[in-house]
């Protein structure tokens, strides 16, 4: 089993993101942390997990490899998968960066990768062990300290990360990638960023995180970091032709059952949840809101919605040349006494001017009669019949 968290923004992920730590660290490294929560200002939900052996994670970090690695990131981009929505962002730190590298061809999902001070080759690890290799190849295994920590590290380990095709993974990146690293790095020096860069192919970038450490100690470092790579992801990992994901891992969500309550951003927003779509609805911007539609102009969006798809239904039931549908609301309120077709004589009504326009070839007679068939829009009729609104006070939480 292994340990995770999922960061989410406030309102519905933009684009859903992958992150892996650095080699014998956890997914609560501050560099790991501060990035994730970071980049959920931005709208990227962030899933970082403890390789196994590490943290939480179960398992023993003795029998793990770099290609165990590979492994532990497919199992948690298929969780995504499975109950939010996969992965198109990946995040490297360290070793993490060479293992995001390697697993990128096996997530179909992913456009772009980004790494963070990096090494060109995961064999680069063994650099740390140097002082005991000649154990490890002597004796089988041996403990090492790393870190301030004790691991114990068996000739697997060796053999396996020294025999990764990563050049050949770098250059056969399919998606969009991005070098983050800092020219003064003493853990991985920044050659290594130039020999990631070099072997990929475009779209690729570059970025300098000038004055940081390896572990990006720093929270004006790691703030930078997220800042930058949420800006570059906007431009390959979202999405924005798709609907936002709902965070919620429903996945049998209960059909026309809408559940509103009070937003976290405050005032009078609303945070409004219709099966596996988010909602933001808030008061207009001159009594203080904006952050959403108002109530009245989420029901002209429905009664407009509803126009449109029953007009789009009756054309190509008859087979009618209908080109392109829009259509145009605005709500207000009239007194009575000036409403000519109004039954009720007194106070203040609610009027609705729509106004359809329609794109085609279409005749006197067709558009006549789309006209009439537009007033018989299920929402409409819901608005000009009697309805019984049925309250009860439900148990608290």
């Amino acid at each position: 089993m292994l340990a995770a968290r999922l960061d989410l923004p406030e309102s519905a992920p933009r684009a859903y993101a992958l992150f892996a730590h650095c080699f014998t660290c956890s997914k609560d490294v501050f560099a790991a942390a501060r990035i994730s929560r970071s980049l959920t200002d931005f709208g990227i939900a962030v899933l970082r997990f403890d390789f196994t052996g590490l943290g939480n994670s179960g398992g023993e970090f003795a029998n793990t490899n770099f290609s165990s690695n590979i492994d532990d990131l497919d199992r948690a981009a298929s969780f995504l998968r499975t109950h939010y929505a996969a992965p198109t962002l990946l995040i490297g730190h360290s070793l993490g960066g060479a293992a995001v590298l390697a697993v990128a061809h096996r997530i179909p999902e992913v456009r772009a990768v980004a790494t963070i001070g990096a090494p060109a080759d995961p064999d680069h690890v063994i650099r740390l062990l140097l002082d005991s290799r000649a154990e490890i190849e002597a004796s089988g295994e041996a403990e090492v300290q790393l870190a301030g920590r004790t691991f114990r590290i068996r000739q697997q380990f060796l053999d396996d990360i020294s025999a990764q095709p990563q050049a050949e993974r770098i250059h056969g990146l399919n998606a969009a990638l991005l070098v983050m690293h800092s020219p003064v790095d003493t853990t991985v020096d920044v050659d290594n960023a130039r020999r990631i860069f070099d072997a990929a192919r475009h779209p690729k970038s570059f970025i300098s995180i000038d004055g940081a450490d390896h572990l990006l100690t720093k929270s004006e470092d790691s703030t930078f970091t997220a800042a930058t790579l949420a800006a570059w992801a906007s431009r390959y990992a979202f999405d924005p032709v798709s609907e936002p994901v709902d965070p919620s891992p429903a996945d049998n969500p209960s059909e026309g059952l809408v559940v509103v309550s009070e937003s976290d951003a405050g005032g009078l927003a609303q945070s409004i949840v219709i099966g596996r779509h988010r909602v933001t609805a808030d008061e207009p911007r001159p009594i203080g809101g904006d952050s959403g539609p108002s109530p009245y102009d989420l029901l002209l969006a429905s009664l407009g919605a509803c126009t449109s798809m029953t007009l789009r239904l009756y054309a190509e039931k008859k087979k009618w040349p209908l080109g392109k549908i829009s259509v145009t609301l605005r709500h207000s309120r009239v007194h009575a006494q000036d409403c000519v077709d109004c039954e009720t004589t007194s106070g203040q009504v609610d009027r609705i001017e729509r106004v359809i326009h329609l794109e085609g070839d279409l005749d006197d007679d067709q558009r006549r009669r789309l006209r009439e068939i537009a007033d018989k829009c299920p929402v409409h009729r819901t608005l000009q019949s009697e309805v019984i609104i049925e309250t009860t006070v439900g148990p608290a939480g």
